[in-house]
């Protein structure tokens, strides 16, 4: 139906619940659905949504997320930062024709002492957006933002999807860390985490991912428990398929890993291979992500000589990515935590048997040790050499998980389930506030601007004018900004910018 339909009260069809079709206003600060979670939570969530027949706009900063096209109830609205993440030129300084508000200036002074502020500052513009489109959407989707510009009224309720604490990353980021500097370094960075805290705790609606990330938003972040609920996110299991005529390459692991990080286990990963090659001298590992210039990771390839038995592979689509999974013999997951693991469920949806340790919620997903997987403990090099020469070496043991692996996926965790669940969420927060506001005036919506939208697939946005009202300027201590006598030491680097949803294994390795 048009807006000019809606706008006239002509009847619409209902959604596939047999209710009112809803208007979301879906929100993303890091959109780019081949590198990271949130743009692949953002990209299969609102395809679902709109096949159920409400009507999602995405509002999202750079890179901005890529939908889905045809679908008439689907749109995109980019809302620009700085960018200050860009590639070729990461950590750049803006020019001076750059700065359109003191959003901007704050975006441009965190990043310069050593922080991370695209949560706060998309949060604010976010704000501002919303407020000047007072009435267009029923409910407010944030994903993980957490940023204090949320707080308070945006126009309509609010629900916000936490898909793990990202306190947690912070933590095994400081474990590995080596001297003072490089400590120092990875805590500025994350200073952004005790906004995300302080604005988690006061939340109407939370939605996770996972029973496990449930307990620990409960544990690290102090969020009551009855305002949690897991909503179980899925493979696209129309894509990642199974496919007999794809070839199975003898002796090829496939694993995800979008960064050179702790978290994600990679390191374990190659000095179990080193040990497997022992027995099986054709082992050789494919993994989907960035080939790290140093690091550990490097190291451990230099150390047992795997640079011919290593291979990376980045700007694959996806559909080469799902020939990719399904020609190993092996898919693994080596992390050390996960908040859900999309890539074990994207694997056991092509029906490719998978190795996976028990860290975080990858259980939730991959199932029981035996039966639907192979289950080791998070950072045993020993146990995963152990769990690949038996994949390896017994082809009925690879059928049969494969074949459990893929009933498992089309039970439980399929994205139109997520979008059906999401909803019932969407639902519950709009009668909530409906109670709450029972009886008061409703304020009238004034004019809106227009915003800069675009339907998939159609090219460049037209530009409407900048919303109003900006707020209140946050202090230097609620952004977590550091003054300028706490600038960055020299020499001090921080970590790669973060896809903090907690979701980063979900890369399509374009980073």
């Amino acid at each position: 139906m048009t807006a000019e339909a809606r706008e006239a009260g002509a009847p619409e069809d209902p959604a596939a619940d047999g209710l009112r079709p809803l208007d979301i206003a879906l929100l993303t600060y890091k959109g780019n659905p081949f590198c990271g979670g949130q743009g692949v939570y953002v990209r299969h969530l609102s395809r679902e949504l709109a096949r159920l027949g409400h009507r999602v706009e995405v509002i999202g900063a750079q890179p901005y997320p890529v939908l889905d096209e045809g679908y008439d109830g689907l749109s995109l609205t980019e809302l620009p930062s700085l960018d200050l993440y860009r590639q070729p030129d990461p950590f750049r300084t803006p020019g001076r024709d750059e700065y359109r508000d003191w959003i901007d200036a704050l975006e441009v002074a965190t990043m310069w002492t050593g922080g991370f502020p695209e949560p706060l500052t998309f949060s604010l513009r976010a704000r501002r957006h919303l407020r000047a489109r007072r009435g267009e959407f029923d409910v407010v989707h944030d994903n993980q933002t957490l940023g204090y510009g949320l707080l308070g009224d945006v126009g309509a309720p609010l629900v916000t999807t936490i898909h793990h604490p990202i306190t947690v990353d912070r933590q095994l980021e400081l474990d590995a860390a080596e001297g003072r500097q490089r400590r120092w370094s990875v805590r500025r960075w994350y200073a952004f985490t005790r906004m995300q805290k302080r604005v988690a705790r006061r939340l109407p609606s939370v939605l996770t991912v996972s029973g496990t990330s449930r307990q620990e938003i409960v544990d690290h972040l102090g969020v009551r428990q009855d305002r949690i609920h897991v909503v179980h996110i899925g493979a696209d299991t129309d894509l990642f398929s199974p496919d007999p005529s794809v070839p199975v390459v003898p002796g090829r692991i496939v694993t995800t890993s979008s960064a050179d990080v702790p978290l994600k286990g990679l390191v374990y990963l190659v000095e179990a291979l080193a040990k497997v090659r022992a027995e099986h001298p054709g082992a050789h590992l494919v993994v989907v992500g960035k080939r790290p210039a140093e690091g550990p990771v490097a190291q451990a390839m230099e150390r047992y000589g795997l640079e011919g038995a290593v291979e990376f592979v980045k700007g694959i689509s996806d559909a080469e990515l799902v020939d990719l999974v399904r020609s190993a013999q092996v898919a693994c997951v080596p992390s050390l935590y996960e908040g859900f693991s999309l890539p074990a469920a994207e694997a056991m949806a092509t029906g490719t048997p998978l190795l996976a340790t028990t860290g975080g919620a990858i259980p939730e997903v991959a199932g029981r040790d035996g039966e639907t997987c192979l289950a080791v403990p998070p950072g045993d090099s020993e146990a995963l050499a152990a769990g690949l020469s038996r994949l390896l070496g017994d082809p009925d043991l690879r059928a049969r998980l494969g074949a459990a692996g893929r009933v498992r996926v089309l039970r439980h965790f399929t994205w139109a389930r997520a979008a059906e669940g999401t909803v019932a969420r969407y639902r519950e927060a709009i009668d909530r506030a409906a109670a709450r506001t029972q009886g008061r005036t409703t304020p009238d919506r004034g004019p809106a601007p227009a915003p800069r939208t675009v339907s998939p697939g159609t090219g460049s946005p037209a530009a409407g004018p900048a919303a109003s009202s900006a707020g209140a300027v946050p202090t230097a201590a609620a952004t977590g900004a550091a003054s300028p006598s706490s600038a960055s030491p020299a020499g001090a680097v921080p970590p790669a910018p973060a896809d903090a949803t907690g979701v980063n294994s979900e890369s399509r390795a374009t980073c």
